[in-house]
């Protein structure tokens, strides 16, 4: 595997092919997708390896009184060879990343391989293909956080174990001085505290950074701009808490501190800087200076970093463990912010060019995170996570053979929720020809009520009966998303034409036992609720796009909005994501429009809420954006959609108007009613197809194809890379 790593005596920095570090008993093999570059911490080492002789000798003090130590006790010649010895060996960089577990050592039980986990530690979280970390240096990743944002785990632990030093109160006023990367993240958690914030930094553009993510003002510490912000938060009496987040030799951070402290104010040190404290300047408020170690207790204690032993909760609460989880939450909730910080995403291979321009100053950050490739696990080749889209098996016999228009076609219905009352036995209740026959649901006052509502001819909480009973013809099957593949399943084996509303399937065995249903039962008569393809103002404005000869692009906007409190869509354990629930809905469109299932998926999310991008490519070339949205404005359209190819252009604005721009102008009239998505053009196309026993309205494959697509959508969001649609036999 590669590895970055230093020679201090030289300065050199390389890209090392090391042997994979062995899976030990009591934590995990990880492969690495992101790591952060400290760009405070490891920029000094990485500066220092540069320097003389001498002045390494002077930036580490403290190393050169062990040196005299050593000379004291083992004699000069034993010492040189020491010290040189070790000043020039390879040492590792990196402390702080996001990865997949790979392996799990012996005693491990709170994550399995496939996992992600972000990982912490000098030894342990580095610049590396593969790591080994110890059980408490590692925290599982929250569902749906992006793998190059957990990589800030560790700093985030720096900057919380500080604030937790500082003991800020709601309402308090903090200083932070020092806008890098760790001073950023100390204004965000201290702002999602409920305290008001003064930042202090030399760099306009990192004190515009913090205002942006939350301070109430900042500027050039020499400036008296800060000291102005400072009098008016604080009616003249001085910020609460100081936390040192500056680096450097300067001792002004300390004298500033002191200046700007209130009486017996507490003042933070968490970065590493001259600390020469003014006596007078201290002594007279009773300031209470304190230092914070690293991620927080356990840190440097080999029986908790090494061994596990973990500090009883009751007396320790926030271990360094504890605090890695926690800044994992806050990320993952959007009470802080990481996206603005990253100022450049280098890929591994890089690793020396970019900390060389970080070292030259050619390249200005806060934050740099390195992108790993994805390896197979025999050759060591990159490759895409994938999703199975598997076969389609073929039907051998056909469960709705043709009836005369005089018989009426009996349908049954499992589940009355909203979408079944409102958007389908409306449509159904008044088609001649169509016989509603049975209701069931789990509570018998629901399927009163339909019955009552819609004229079902009976009410039944026994799905039994319903699926034994031949004179039924095709079954709905309307239920909360879990229990849909389930569901059709058994529909499917007792010989029944089956309409399941999205989605089909919520993981890839799901989607498997309804095929080898079809399989098991020859009986292929399956549609799902993909209702937008039929839709009259979209299939019209299809039919005047026409056909292509090149590739197309499409983009789809989809502001679904926030879910009202209670909402079961929000129990995303049990029934999926939403984008898992109605995802479908937008690829089977799509496809549709393209004329072609999707052969890879790449999908990225914003941090801490449900909204996210897909990329969809097709064979010939063309691609789908989806992007779908829960934060933008309730007042704006649902749904927009741009199709664009061979110098044609298909809008469609929320199923209300439609145009196509090419070689002729259409424009579609306003409709006169309420939007209409397709469902009763669904729905007709479907009792036709159950009454004559002809073809199903979307072929099984297309369905097949766009569930597996939907599938794909969330395994990429995990993986942080493109995912590959790939066909089985």
């Amino acid at each position: 595997m590669k590895q970055v790593v230093q020679n201090y005596k030289s300065g050199e920095l390389a890209v090392l092919d090391v042997p994979v570090p062995g899976c030990k008993p009591g934590g995990v093999l990880v492969r690495s997708a992101y790591s952060l570059i400290s760009t405070g911490t490891e920029l000094m080492k990485v500066s220092e390896a540069g320097m003389s002789m001498l002045g390494k000798a002077r930036s580490r003090p403290d190393q050169v009184a062990k040196v005299m130590q050593s000379v004291a006790i083992n004699g000069l010649p034993a010492t040189y060879r020491k010290v040189m010895g070790k000043l020039d060996s390879y040492t590792p960089l990196g402390y702080s990343l996001c990865g997949v577990v790979e392996q799990v050592g012996a005693g491990i039980d709170d994550v399995k391989v496939g996992d992600l986990v972000a990982c912490a530690g000098n030894e342990h979280a580095l610049h590396a293909e593969l790591n080994w970390v110890p059980k408490n240096l590692y925290a599982p990743v929250p569902e749906g956080l992006a793998p190059q944002h957990a990589a800030f785990g560790t700093v985030g632990s720096i900057a919380m174990q500080g604030v937790r030093q500082g003991e800020p109160q709601l309402g308090e006023v903090a200083l932070v001085i020092g806008l890098g990367l760790i001073g950023q993240l100390v204004v965000q958690l201290l702002t999602a505290a409920g305290v008001r914030v003064v930042g202090a930094d030399p760099d306009p553009a990192r004190c515009e950074l913090a205002e942006r993510l939350g301070a109430a003002a900042c500027g050039d510490p020499a400036s008296a701009a800060v000291e102005a912000a400072v009098a008016e938060l604080t009616d003249g009496h001085g910020v609460d808490q100081v936390f040192l987040a500056a680096g450097g030799g300067s001792n002004q951070p300390v004298e500033l501190a002191a200046r700007l402290a209130r009486d017996r104010g507490r003042v933070v040190d968490i970065g590493k800087c001259r600390l020469d404290l003014p006596w007078n300047a201290y002594y007279e408020k009773e300031l209470d200076v304190r230092f914070s170690r690293s991620y927080g207790p356990g840190r440097y204690d080999p029986s908790y970093e090494l061994e596990g032993r973990d500090y009883p909760i009751g007396y320790v609460r926030w271990t360094e463990r504890r605090n890695l989880a926690c800044f994992l939450d806050l990320v993952a909730r959007g009470r802080v912010d990481v996206e603005p910080l990253v100022s450049h995403i280098a890929d591994f291979d890089d690793a020396v060019e970019t900390y060389q321009r970080l070292k030259d100053g050619e390249l200005k950050a806060v934050a740099v995170l390195f992108r790993y490739p994805e390896q197979t696990e025999e050759a060591g080749e990159p490759e895409a996570p994938s999703v199975a889209v598997p076969a389609v098996p073929p039907a051998t016999k056909v469960s709705a053979p043709a009836r005369s228009a005089k018989t009426p076609v009996r349908l049954a219905f499992i589940g009355a929720g909203n979408y079944a009352t409102s958007m389908l036995l409306p449509h159904l209740a008044q088609r001649e020809g169509v016989e509603l026959a049975t209701v069931v649901t789990t509570t018998a006052l629901s399927g009163a009520n339909a019955q009552r509502k819609f004229g079902f001819a009976k009410a039944t909480t026994d799905l039994d009966a319903v699926l034994g009973d031949k004179s039924v013809d095709a079954v709905f099957v309307v239920t909360r998303h879990s229990s849909h593949a389930e569901l059709t399943r058994q529909a499917l084996l007792a010989g029944k034409t089956v309409f399941v509303e999205k989605p089909l399937a919520l993981t890839e065995d799901e989607l498997a036992g309804v095929l080898a249903a079809v399989e098991e039962s020859g009986n292929d008569r399956l549609q799902v609720g993909f209702n937008r393809r039929f839709a009259p103002l979209l299939t019209e404005a299809k039919e005047r796009f026409g056909a292509r000869t090149g590739p197309a692009n499409l983009r789809y906007l989809v502001n679904a909005g926030k879910l009202q409190h209670g909402s079961w869509y929000l129990q995303q354990t049990a029934e999926g994501s939403r984008f898992a629930g109605e995802g479908g809905h937008f690829i089977d469109t799509a496809s549709w429009l393209l004329d072609a299932d999707p052969v890879s998926v790449y999908a990225t999310a914003a941090p801490g809420n449900e909204d996210l991008q897909a990329v969809l490519r097709y064979p010939d070339g063309s691609t789908a954006t989806i992007s779908y949205v829960t934060t933008g404005a309730s007042g704006f359209p649902k749904e927009t959609l741009d199709l664009v190819g061979d110098g044609k252009v298909l809008r469609l604005d929320d199923f209300v108007r439609a145009s196509v721009h090419g070689p002729k102008k259409w424009v579609s009239s306003r409709l006169p009613k309420a939007r209409d998505k397709g469902q009763n053009a669904e729905l007709a196309a479907f009792i036709k197809a159950v009454r004559t026993g002809g073809p199903m309205p979307v072929p099984l494959e297309s369905l097949v194809a766009t569930t597996a697509a939907t599938l794909a959508v969330g395994t990429g969001l995990a993986a942080g890379a493109p995912v590959t649609l790939a066909r089985t036999p």
